[in-house]
């Protein structure tokens, strides 16, 4: 099968998922490239390619051929696009079990957000939860940025309030990024085995009512300016957690 026209209903179909309301109405998303096609079918993720005849076969899913015009119409890139997936969302219950977890509080670059969620998988982290006024982890940019990491860590969207509750009831300490009086330096943090991060909004930081809920307020010493972008503070965080207390981050007590 080839789809030559912009106007088949199917593709039709398929260009809807640029918006976030399809997304989230249909549980599809639309990835683009080789290594993301890789990753996503080896997380059970990928049900269908459509790409150019001239290309190689993506094997491990169904294909469509398709030609430029109808592939360009579903990409997001400048340049020509050579293989579009169609995946659907995996379920998840990341709070359930685990123990390492990063919290997301108001974070609208994409970008950052996929960075961050590429970190967390990198740095052991077990879970991603986001709060609803989040970027989408979906969007295109955010899953490039995520470099597929995307489909091998749980990312749920959840209360924040409600989700930092119910760590602390697992006795999982909160630890909030915050230039604050009360923060502590990353030097001086007796890390712990279990642990949850949270990161706020580029702008404005963390929510007040949800920094008085963190069991300890940290931040990273530096020798000037005044802070760093989202995406490279809460991943020098989560490398920094690798270490648990018994070694290289002794408390002062």
């Amino acid at each position: 099968m080839k789809i030559e026209s912009t106007q088949n209903s199917t593709i039709k179909a398929l260009a809807k998922l640029s918006t976030k309301k399809e997304r989230d109405h249909s549980g599809k998303f639309l990835i683009e490239g080789w290594h993301l096609l890789e990753e996503a079918s080896q997380a059970g993720l990928l049900e269908h390619v459509y790409q150019l005849e001239i290309q190689p076969v993506f094997t491990d899913a169904p294909v469509t051929f398709c030609t430029q015009p109808v592939l360009n119409k579903l990409s997001v890139q400048k340049s020509d696009a050579r293989y579009i997936g169609l995946c659907c969302k995996p379920d998840t219950h990341s709070l359930q079990k685990a123990k390492k977890v990063l919290l997301l509080d108001h974070l609208q670059d994409p970008g950052n957000l996929g960075t961050l969620i590429r970190s967390a998988l990198s740095f052991g982290l077990e879970a991603v939860v986001l709060s609803p006024d989040c970027a989408d982890p979906y969007g295109p940019k955010a899953i490039q940025s995520s470099q597929g990491a995307l489909f091998h860590i749980p990312v749920e969207t959840a209360d924040l309030s409600l989700a930092i509750a119910d760590l602390k009831s697992k006795e999982i300490p909160v630890f909030g990024a915050a230039l604050h009086q009360d923060s502590r330096e990353l030097h001086d943090l007796a890390v712990p085995a279990r642990f949850a991060i949270m990161i706020g909004n580029e702008g404005q930081g963390i929510r007040p009512e949800l920094l008085e809920q963190c069991t300890q307020l940290i931040h990273i010493e530096m020798a000037s300016f005044e802070s760093l972008n989202a995406a490279i503070a809460g991943s020098i965080l989560m490398y920094a957690f690798q270490f648990p207390a018994a070694g290289h981050y002794p408390s002062s007590h």
